[in-house]
């Protein structure tokens, strides 16, 4: 099954190391990258996607795959 995650936060070190590890957690990019401005700081988003083993349930926990 193929598994989809957004990642966001602050565009800064912490949201890199976090797209950094779910790289390395097998994770893939999907799409460009992101950008807004909420006012105060510029905000990131990046899509994931990973292929699994299994059947889609909405129980799956994707942050610890």
């Amino acid at each position: 099954m193929k598994l989809y995650r957004l990642l966001t936060g602050p565009d800064d070190s912490a949201f890199c190391h976090r797209v950094t590890e779910a790289l390395n957690r097998g994770w893939q990019l999907h799409g460009q990258p992101t950008l807004t401005f909420n006012g105060e700081r510029v905000i990131a988003g990046q899509a994931i996607v990973k292929e699994v083993d299994g059947d889609y349930t909405p129980d799956i926990k994707l942050g610890e795959l």
